[in-house]
């Protein structure tokens, strides 16, 4: 009997919601485990051992252990979704790469400090210029992705695919931010909604609250 995969991390973290999505997408059955943040866990010597780094999420199917939450839907694609998640044609499956390393290259710099700065840090503390920085570096990122996706039903074509996974959850996080401006992005709203007719998406990412 095959086990059940684990996954480790808290479900607010955008990482671990990208491989709960992941898991939602291909099915799965699997046990996520609060850790990180409030939670701790993740500086102990067992978990260092699993991702030297302390960070979230991992996983854990069987002997296999994984962190890295783009290597992680990697890995999940090309074991479980041949075909859907993971393309089988190299041309497909390289433009879902590349949307995926563009969200950790030219999307996360700025998503960060904007996020952790409406969010997680008191009023009286943010740093509002640097959220500035990055709210109108954003719209510029943002408007390259919604260029692309004219026409596009999805980051790779007509299928949803791993691509989108990364980028949609950035994506839905950024439209859920407080008390910033954005650009009119018409392409990358009508993808989101389609993104929001996946039951894995508003299970693992939509459905969280923003915290």
């Amino acid at each position: 009997m095959t086990a059940m995969i684990t996954i480790h991390g808290r479900n607010n973290s955008i990482n671990v919601q990208k491989a709960m999505w992941a898991v939602g997408e291909v099915g799965v059955a699997c046990e996520r485990l609060d850790v990180g943040g409030p939670f701790g866990g993740n500086n102990t010597l067992e978990y260092r051992a699993m991702n030297p780094n302390g960070l979230v999420p991992v996983l854990v199917d069987g002997t296999v252990v994984i962190w890295e939450s783009h290597a992680i839907v990697r890995y999940l694609g090309a074991r479980h979704g041949v075909g859907g998640l993971w393309p089988e044609d190299p041309a497909t499956r390289s433009l879902a790469d590349r949307w995926m390393d563009w969200a950790t290259a030219s999307l996360q710099p700025h998503m960060t400090p904007v996020f952790w700065g409406m969010v997680r840090t008191p009023e009286a503390e943010r740093d509002m210029d640097a959220i500035r920085r990055a709210t109108d570096a954003l719209q510029l990122v943002w408007s390259i992705l919604d260029s692309h996706l004219e026409g596009r039903a999805f980051v790779a074509g007509d299928g949803f695919t791993m691509g989108d996974i990364p980028v949609g959850a950035f994506y839905c996080r950024y439209m859920r931010l407080p008390d910033i401006e954005r650009p009119v992005l018409p392409h990358c709203n009508a993808w989101i909604a389609r993104l929001e007719e996946r039951s894995a998406f508003v299970a693992h990412v939509s459905g969280i609250p923003l915290t």
